[in-house]
């Protein structure tokens, strides 16, 4: 684990002081803050757009901002840079990076896909430039099965790399896709105990899960779905309570839609009631601010990686209007 993950909130008056500053830069700069749902709460407060990995790809492709600041991971910067190839994209921590895509290394693909003929490649966004100029199409978790779905019954399909969410996508879709063997670190080690133990504890609350849990934690789950389809549950669902399986990060918006409900996060450990992506809270307000003033560190990546890798995302992005 990552030691960032113990961070310390600045005080109200040095967060109100740094929020006024990045608030200033963006105007002057003319910079969109795009930040993701398991993001801290102080950074979610002050982005223009929050959202899941699809929402966050439309808003980069759409955007008229000439800097775009990514509070995310490192694969969701390169996703804005390659559907923005002439902005700057930068990204308050380049360490940010992810566990489910660092688990897909580029040249062992390689050889995978050539193990496997006459298939076509589809990978989850969660992965690096690298693995999406290797595919023909991206998905995200909320439109993987409308993506599948959109191939013949009999087109042989590998899926890269979360081999989690590639099983519920097959159980939902009777497809039967050929899985690569990866996994988020924060989804993977959800314990079933935790959930029954929770469950036991709390038995007027629904649980709630991220399609990267693995199956025997979907199967006891009541819904099954995408961050924001997490989140819109929680808000149009008529329960009061709710055990969550997914990063501690999306309560913060769920508690904001919803602050008459209570929400459970599915600890990782026993030491904290937690589930902390480790990457995803190495990105901080006094980090934020520094990124935009240096206006570093910056994506960059090959006109030729952009070329290849933006055609499967965009491809995605046709498939799910």
């Amino acid at each position: 684990m990552i030691n960032d993950i113990q961070y310390k909130k600045p005080s109200i008056s040095t967060r109100k002081d740094i929020t006024e500053q990045i608030r200033k830069l963006k105007k002057e700069k003319n910079a969109i803050l795009l930040a993701h749902y398991y993001q801290i709460p102080e950074i979610q407060d002050m982005a223009d757009f929050v959202g899941d990995s699809l929402g966050l790809s439309q808003e980069a492709l759409n955007t008229n901002a000439d800097i775009i600041v990514f509070a995310g991971v490192h694969f969701m910067a390169e996703t804005a840079k390659i559907l923005n190839p002439d902005k700057k994209v930068i990204l308050p921590d380049l360490n940010a990076g992810c566990s489910l895509a660092d688990s897909c290394p580029p040249d062992l693909f390689k050889k995978f896909l050539k193990k496997q003929p006459g298939h076509v490649v589809m990978s989850y966004i969660n992965c690096s430039a690298e693995i999406k100029a290797l595919s023909d199409v991206i998905c995200t978790s909320s439109n993987a099965v409308k993506i599948v779905e959109s191939f013949p019954k009999d087109q042989k399909i590998i899926f890269a790399p979360d081999k989690n969410l590639g099983s519920y996508i097959n159980s939902i879709t009777g497809r039967n896709m050929v899985l690569w063997e990866g996994s988020c670190e924060v989804h993977d080690i959800i314990k079933t105990e935790a959930i029954i133990k929770l469950k036991e504890e709390n038995p007027d609350a629904k649980m709630i899960a991220h399609p990267e849990c693995k199956a025997v934690i979907l199967a006891l789950a009541d819904f099954i779905g995408s961050t924001t389809a997490l989140i819109n549950y929680t808000v149009k669902d008529s329960a009061k309570k709710y055990i969550v399986a997914t990063e501690t990060g999306i309560l913060h918006q769920m508690k904001k839609n919803s602050p008459e409900k209570e929400f459970l996060i599915v600890p990782s450990d026993e030491i904290c009631a937690c589930n902390d992506c480790p990457y995803m809270k190495m990105n901080t307000l006094p980090k934020l601010l520094n990124c935009m003033e240096q206006e570093t560190p910056e994506i960059v990546l090959s006109p030729e990686l952009i070329e290849k890798a933006k055609k499967p995302i965009l491809r995605m992005l046709e498939l799910s209007k």
